[in-house]
């Protein structure tokens, strides 16, 4: 277990879900700081375990394997695949759990190689909420389809690890799973958490520092998923209508939520918008930070 003491905090860390995660703990006392970072980290593994698409003994991978027949979710799927058909209309489409199957032939490792227009078309037919069948709790997803839960997966963790560390404790807290984040209130003293914001184009230092009280901040960006060629960047977020990356998007867009969930949301939502990304975000009257 890596359990530092920094100042007065006990922090933790770990990797899970492809990112470096870290809850920060305010207390005086090693023992409890060691039951709260266990707790975080066994939930954000287990949530992980369940859902990876890169598993073959998970709910996801029987959902793939169910070749076209209809197969019943537990209770806590069932929520997440609701709440991604939620995202969906939302979105006027633009979230898709099924547009996942697109990186069989999108490669975002930072270097220049684009699939042919053909690749990406071959993909399409496998695309599409409205041909999958959802009655809670049965699922019927057509053979060949697949469903990602990645884009709502890690902002789930982080809420549920708040909601099982404000059960443990009243103490202040950070739950921080690759940049999404959760504050359970301010420090001692009354003090918010200082938080930075990353600069897509520089892991050097933060662009910018946010005082953050309470609440959940998530970030959506292209800074580590891209392909870059003859000067054009192309970021991981993909059009599931054209199965292309979406044009005039932000290199990253964070925004500041009572959830983590809700936060998440909102941010890649902006994404999505591409170049109405800032108008989506005024709308919604929400804080945030977009970098272009």
């Amino acid at each position: 277990m890596e359990l530092l003491r920094r100042d007065d905090l006990w922090m933790g860390r770990f990797t899970a879900m492809a990112s470096p995660c870290e809850i920060l703990i305010e207390t005086g006392r090693r023992k409890v700081a060691e039951r709260l970072y266990d707790i975080a980290r066994r939930e954000v593994i287990r949530i992980e375990t369940k859902f990876s698409r890169y598993r073959n003994d998970n709910i996801i991978h029987r959902i793939h394997s169910s070749r076209g027949a209809p197969i019943n979710v537990d209770e806590e799927t069932a929520a997440l695949i609701d709440f991604a058909q939620t995202c969906h209309r939302l979105s006027d489409g633009r979230f898709d759990i099924t547009s996942g199957v697109l990186r069989r032939v999108w490669h975002f490792d930072g270097g220049d190689q684009l699939p042919s227009q053909e690749a990406v078309r071959s993909i399409l037919p496998l695309i599409g909420w409205e041909k999958l069948r959802w009655n809670p709790p049965t699922l019927l997803l057509p053979q060949g389809m697949e469903i990602d839960l990645g884009g709502i997966g890690k902002e789930y963790a982080v809420d549920r690890v708040a909601a099982l560390l404000s059960t443990a404790t009243d103490g202040p807290y950070l739950v921080n799973l690759g940049g999404d984040l959760f504050a359970s209130g301010p420090r001692s003293g009354d003090q918010p958490w200082q938080v930075g914001i990353d600069d897509p184009r520089s892991e050097e230092r933060p662009i910018r520092r946010v005082a953050l009280w309470q609440g959940a901040l998530a970030t959506s960006g292209d800074a580590h998923r891209f392909i870059e060629r003859n000067g054009v960047r192309y970021s991981h977020l993909l059009n599931p209508r054209t199965g292309w990356p979406v044009v005039g998007a932000p290199r990253s867009v964070t925004v500041a939520a009572p959830t983590g969930t809700e936060a998440g949301m909102l941010a890649t939502f902006a994404m999505l918008r591409g170049a109405g990304a800032e108008t989506f975000l005024d709308a919604e009257k929400v804080r945030y930070w977009c970098i272009r």
